[in-house]
């Protein structure tokens, strides 16, 4: 029996390199998106069975290209997953409006070119997952997040719509919340004196992701909150 495919977006040295870890380990071969070419082909080599693929999801022409040759070297995916992410703080007067556009050109439309283009197969194949990796912003608009909340909350509602739209058909749609700091070098350094569980490790939230695409389809969820245990929410 052939392996399935698994295809994440926005593979970095955190959530994202824990994702194709998970994966790799469940049994998928999985194709790894980035634009760090470097990064990419370090994982690679680590992973068996893992391809890494360059690639910009702000750009559908990119997309396309990936995507078919993602499909000649591997196969149609299972399971997709969106990880890419494009963020910056500021209030909405101080915000560059550039910016503001890429954040959701890369959050936002990055989900559907990258739904639109794995999306048929699944429907042929009557199964398939997309998941989307969000976090607080797409819940609520605080003051310094201008530039990043509404582009997380639009992918929220487009996930929604393509979950009332796939499922139906048999293609599992969720969104999961990441209610935390993630634990990252970056975020080590700015919260310096916070304990380890004040992170949320990026294997937990893979596991979680794992999880989510494979329910059963007479329990699947849509919206996925996580937190450290003691996140006050």
């Amino acid at each position: 029996m052939t392996a399935p495919v698994c295809l994440i977006s926005g593979v970095g040295p955190g959530t994202g390199s824990a994702l194709a870890r998970r994966f790799t380990e469940g049994g998928y071969r999985v194709a790894i998106l980035a634009r760090n070419e470097t990064r990419l082909a370090a994982l690679e080599q680590q992973l068996p069975g893992a391809k890494a693929y360059r690639c910009d999801v702000s750009d559908p022409a990119q997309v396309e290209a990936v995507a078919s040759a993602v499909e000649r070297d591997l196969g149609n995916p299972a399971v997709v997953i969106h990880n890419a992410v494009g963020g910056a703080f500021g209030t909405f007067r101080e915000i560059d409006s550039e910016i503001l556009n890429r954040n959701f050109q890369v959050n936002t439309m990055g989900l559907l070119y990258l739904a639109r283009r794995f999306a048929p197969a699944m429907i042929a194949a009557g199964k398939g997952a997309i998941v989307a990796t969000g976090n607080t912003s797409a819940l609520r608009g605080k003051a310094g997040f201008a530039g990043f909340a509404p582009t997380k909350a639009a992918q929220r509602i487009l996930a929604e719509a393509m979950a009332r739209d796939l499922g139906p058909q048999g293609v599992h749609v969720a969104y999961l919340v990441i209610d935390a700091v993630i634990d990252l070098e970056w975020t080590r350094k700015r919260w310096p004196d916070r304990p380890d569980d004040f992170f949320i490790k990026p294997k937990a939230i893979a596991d979680e992701v794992w999880h989510v695409a494979h329910q059963d389809r007479s329990a699947w969820s849509f919206n996925v909150e996580i937190r450290p245990f003691g996140e006050a929410w």
